[in-house]
């Protein structure tokens, strides 16, 4: 998640009028000027066709998942209830790419509340809207003066960076995290912080040129153009120019004038003969959208996947990788195994053995992190030559819920660690793992990653916990996979999948039965350290979730 997915918040309806802060560099008398304007914007209004009441105003913005996705709202977090399913096979790749939509049009054409019905109407998780918007490239300081004064044609194709488009789509649709700028239309600059974009199953990118470039409609697997009337536009744009950008009546017919409707008839229209579908009147098409959305959910379905019934059939009878690391089985761990092991240990006692074993568990991890020669000084004169990290920050990251419980010892021995969370839940319908909810800290590609699990059974959840780190670019080399206990599916299941990836536990039990329980196991983890019931058959090593 992205970052994770987050859906738009409640807005103000685009028959509202707002009034906009005074724009920097112009004079008092021009600001109020310009504060008349917007308080007459409201009488464009009546000349707009009907639309339905209570949907959010158009904005340019990066959004993720539907609009109104099902959530579980806490104090601090956002937990999205429909997961993602496995985007990538049991060997640990992506075998389908995410399924990108272009949306084009002329300006205020409707492209953006379109794209918010489809993604409505298709109601599946983990949906990107992707804003051509955002891609408008960094004016000079010349180009700055010529846009303050509506002197710069920013609906020329060499107004957008392509080549940032075209990788982050690239990215977007190889399953892999990316950064997408921020644009300020009122001071016509990016903003200084970027936003994460994340997990995309389906991607619809809209913009006025979004069929203006050769490489770019190569990746569309859908090309529709949204044909509204031009009197319907220019009222829209006018509307949105001066409400939302601080614009004034003016400056926005000049711009109109001189470069929208030219550039609609030089570069924009033209391209309708590119798209699949064509979709007259805009976001009134329900007719349209409707087929649309049936062909969408029909190359879905050709894209979905079973993983974990593939893994507990692979890599059966092989040899324990050399990757995997088990604690020493001293008669202290042999103990302890058997108090956390034993069903009529209490509560109490559980959560104190197990706490202690993974005390014993990240001590042992933490040797596998590269070291380097220093040398100190004593407080004799003396110099010793001793070992220190030789890599730049350690990061915890746990799958919860069970693999929260081991952030504690975690931080007791790694000062100052960054810790951050993944949420894979399974689905009792599918059977198959879902990633409903994930926070990571800055810049994880750099770090050495501990992903903390208690149990791993096929191994279903910790591939995907480790495909969601390689997806934002952390090293494979650098991910550590620490449990309590593995059973030896999981651990073929991940090194197969991720050969690089050090596996570190405490102990391997040999079999899985059909309801993926580890054999003979410890039970469910979670239930027995939180005391919370247990679900009937579900695994060990993922919470089950209640689908409807």
């Amino acid at each position: 998640m992205a970052a994770p997915p987050a859906s738009a918040d409640a807005a103000p309806s685009p028959l509202q009028s707002t009034v906009a802060p005074d724009v920097p560099g112009r004079s008092a008398e021009q600001n109020e000027t310009a504060c008349e304007d917007r308080s007459n914007a409201g009488s464009l209004d009546r000349l707009l066709p009907p639309v339905g009441t209570g949907r959010s105003p158009r904005k340019r913005t990066t959004s993720q998942c539907k609009s109104e996705p099902p959530l579980l709202r806490t104090s601090k977090r956002t937990i999205y209830t429909a997961g993602r399913p496995p985007w990538y096979n049991e060997h640990g790749t992506q075998s389908k790419e995410a399924f990108a939509i272009g949306l084009g049009g002329g300006s205020a054409s409707g492209k953006t509340t379109v794209a918010r019905m489809i993604i409505e109407a298709l109601d599946v998780p983990w949906v990107v809207l992707l804003s051509m918007d955002s891609f408008y490239k960094v004016l000079t300081q010349q180009q700055q003066e010529q846009a303050a004064c509506n002197n710069f044609n920013f609906d020329h194709p060499d107004a957008f960076d392509f080549d940032l488009i075209i990788s982050t789509l690239k990215k977007l649709k190889q399953g892999r995290s990316v950064q997408v700028p921020i644009y300020d239309f009122t001071t016509h600059s990016r903003k200084k912080d970027w936003k994460t974009l994340y997990g995309a199953n389906v991607i619809i990118f809209e913009g006025i040129m979004a069929f203006a470039d050769k490489t770019l409609l190569e990746l569309l697997d859908m090309k529709i153009f949204v044909d509204t009337d031009s009197d319907i536009r220019l009222v829209r744009r006018l509307r949105r120019d001066i409400s939302e950008r601080g614009r004034d009546i003016e400056g926005v017919i000049k711009q109109y004038n001189k470069f929208v409707k030219p550039a609609f008839d030089q570069y924009i229209q033209p391209t309708m003969r590119l798209a699949d579908i064509v979709v007259p009147r805009g976001s009134g098409n329900t007719v349209a959208i409707d087929l649309i959305v049936q062909h969408v959910h029909s190359q879905l379905e050709e894209r979905e996947l079973s993983v974990r019934a593939a893994l507990a059939s692979a890599h059966q009878c092989h040899p324990l990788p050399q990757t995997l690391s088990v604690l020493k089985s001293t008669p202290q761990v042999r103990g302890m195994h058997t108090i956390i092991r034993d069903k009529e240990t209490s509560r109490d006692e559980f959560i104190f053995y197990s706490k202690r074993l993974m005390r014993l568990l990240i001590e042992h991890a933490l040797s596998f992190l590269p070291f380097q020669d220093c040398t100190v000084q004593t407080p004799q004169g003396q110099d010793y030559v001793g070992k220190c990290y030789a890599g730049k920050q350690i990061t915890g990251v746990s799958i919860l819920r069970a693999g929260e419980t081991m952030e504690p010892a975690l931080r007791a021995v790694c000062k100052d660690v960054r810790i951050g969370t993944i949420l894979i839940q399974t689905n009792q319908l599918t059977g198959e793992p879902e990633l409903h909810y994930l926070r990571l800290p800055k810049d994880i590609s750099d770090d050495h990653v501990i992903l903390m699990d208690c149990t791993v059974s096929t191994g279903a959840a910790a591939m995907m916990a480790v495909r969601v780190l390689l997806d934002h670019d952390v090293p494979e080399d650098k991910i550590f996979l620490l449990s309590l206990l593995m059973a030896e599916m999981g651990v073929h299941s991940v090194a197969y999948a991720f050969p690089r990836v050090r596996i570190i536990t405490t102990a391997v039990d040999k079999r899985v039965n059909d309801l993926f329980r580890i054999i003979p196991g410890i039970g469910n983890f979670g239930d027995r350290y939180f005391g919370t019931d247990a679900v009937p058959d579900g695994s060990d090593e993922e919470e089950t979730a209640s689908v409807g």
